[in-house]
């Protein structure tokens, strides 16, 4: 079989992305990432669209990059223009990269409707202005807009189209499935067709998820003799997103036995793919193929019996394969075999005979029945256990808590005071703090309190605050649960929660497992 390439658009189709802008610094941190992954192609955005991508071509060029080849993307010149003439061709030109992507029209709406010109005119834009680009040293990729739209509804014309590219001297044609509303047979069929058409001429796919279907039909371009994917990483990009290399890349080399560059670093993939969501300010999704934290989790019990047994199961492949790892989550659902195995998880050494662990999880699901979940609380489920089977001693002893909101109305503020009264080895210390919140307020006291006596907790911060009503039909005495993320300095993240009929009860008990469980990994 041959090689497929990997070609990555994150850095320009990804940032189409709503709400998603990379800095600078950011793209060249991802490229170099990317790099050392073992991604072909990054495509590094479009030259003289805007500053920051002007920028990155420019500061790119001193990243030492040992495999990935940075690729500068553009259109063909305008109708009617030379290619030497056109200044979106030169600015191709300046960005000075080793490939260069430049797409063109394949659909006769578009040549006729959108740009207004001739199909013999689009023909010339296509051939010239890839062998104007070749003439001057960069090799040429390429991207055959609409292309799929277009074979449906002239399958001489979108031929012809790559034909031009091929006489212009491209070293890839890549049919763009732009609208990502293609179905599968068509798909197949006119990659098939297109793939023999073009003879030695490499064929690649650019496909969309409008339909749901961008890692799908990845895969059957491959299938059909494609050797070049494009997509981006986590699938972020315009409208519903792009082809998710993210899932496109395992499923290629572990489930197709495909060659990759990057198949060596497949332990790295889940790693990769929360490096982009970092970098781009997002939250992570869980749910993500491969390297979501849901991707190996098992929440019923037969389910978490039987992974413990024989682990392929329930799992389609070792999750180490991708970085990832088995969870167990804990729940109402949940029966003796799921927590033995959660217990494991998170290093507490359980009996499975001992009767602690049958009133556990009684008490764990009367807590479940009363508003709490653990599926995303593990600090706090780890803490309830150690509680049952007496292993946990408390750091400190809550004596009392007040929190109060204070508005000023005509001068449109609200300042929140709160007051906590902590005991420690028979010493008590009683702390005041002010914030805009009364949530923020009390972690202010409650840090006030312990840091002399723990000063480890100044490493550690809460990067998340969930609130969800449980019983809206019960008004305003409904039953709030809170669940709170915290991060050290470290990079571990723990989860914790509350739940209560007052909104400040919640988020206290949410609070303190959360000051309580990292200082129990001091220990």
């Amino acid at each position: 079989m041959k090689k497929v390439f990997i070609y990555d658009t994150t850095l320009r189709d990804g940032t189409q992305c709503e709400g998603i802008s990379l800095s600078v610094a950011a793209k060249l941190r991802l490229a170099e990432k990317m790099d050392s992954f073992g991604i072909d192609f990054i495509e590094g955005g479009w030259p003289g669209s805007n500053p920051r991508d002007m920028a990155f071509f420019e500061q790119a060029k001193n990243l030492r990059l040992s495999h990935a080849k940075i690729t500068a993307f553009g259109s063909t010149r305008r109708a009617n223009v030379r290619a030497e003439d056109d200044p979106q061709i030169a600015l191709l030109l300046e960005a000075k990269t080793p490939y260069v992507t430049i797409f063109g029209k394949t659909w006769l709406l578009h040549v006729t409707e959108v740009i207004k010109t001739s199909p013999e005119e689009n023909l010339k834009m296509i051939e010239e202005s890839v062998a104007y680009l070749s003439q001057n040293g960069v090799r040429v990729i390429y991207d055959a807009e609409h292309y799929f739209d277009g074979f449906a509804d002239n399958p001489e014309y979108a031929l012809e189209t790559l034909a031009a590219a091929k006489r212009g001297g491209a070293e890839c044609v890549c049919l763009c499935d732009t609208n990502g509303g293609t179905m599968m047979g068509a798909f197949s069929e006119i990659v098939r067709k297109t793939v023999e058409f073009m003879g030695d001429t490499p064929v690649g796919v650019h496909c969309h998820n409008d339909s749901g279907l961008g890692v799908a039909l990845s895969l059957l371009g491959v299938e059909n003799g494609a050797s070049m994917v494009q997509g981006t990483l986590n699938g972020i990009g315009e409208r519903n997103g792009n082809a998710n290399l993210c899932t496109v890349i395992p499923n290629l080399s572990l489930k197709m036995g495909r060659e990759l560059s990057c198949s060596g670093s497949l332990k790295k993939l889940r790693d990769l793919s929360l490096f982009v969501d970092e970098m781009a300010n997002l939250r992570s999704d869980t749910r993500l193929p491969y390297v979501g934290s849901s991707s190996f989790a098992h929440k019923g019990g037969v389910h978490a019996d039987a992974a413990n047994k024989v682990k392929r199961s329930y799992e389609h492949i070792d999750p180490s394969l991708v970085g990832n790892k088995t969870r167990v989550l804990v729940s109402d659902m949940s029966g003796r075999a799921s927590v033995m195995m959660k217990a494991r998880d998170m290093g507490v050494d359980v009996d499975s005979k001992d009767p602690a662990i049958k009133e556990f999880l009684d008490e764990l699901k009367e807590l479940e029945f009363r508003g709490y979940e653990y599926e995303a609380a593990d600090a706090s489920f780890g803490l309830l256990l150690a509680k049952c089977l007496k292993k946990h001693k408390p750091h400190f002893k809550v004596r009392g808590y007040r929190a109060i909101v204070e508005r000023d109305e005509l001068a449109g503020t609200t300042k929140s005071e709160a007051t906590v009264k902590l005991e420690m080895d028979g010493t008590v210390e009683h702390t005041v703090a002010e914030a805009h919140g009364p949530v923020a307020a009390l972690d202010l006291a409650l840090r006030k309190a312990l840091v002399k006596k723990f000063p480890a907790i100044k490493s550690m911060d809460l990067t998340d605050f969930k609130v969800r009503i449980i019983d809206s039909g019960a008004g305003t005495n409904a039953i709030t649960r809170v669940m709170i993320e915290s991060k050290d300095s470290g990079g571990e993240i723990w989860g914790t929660v509350g739940a209560s009929d007052n909104i400040i009860v919640a988020s206290w008990e949410a609070l303190k497992d959360s000051f309580e469980y990292k200082l129990s990994k001091e220990d």
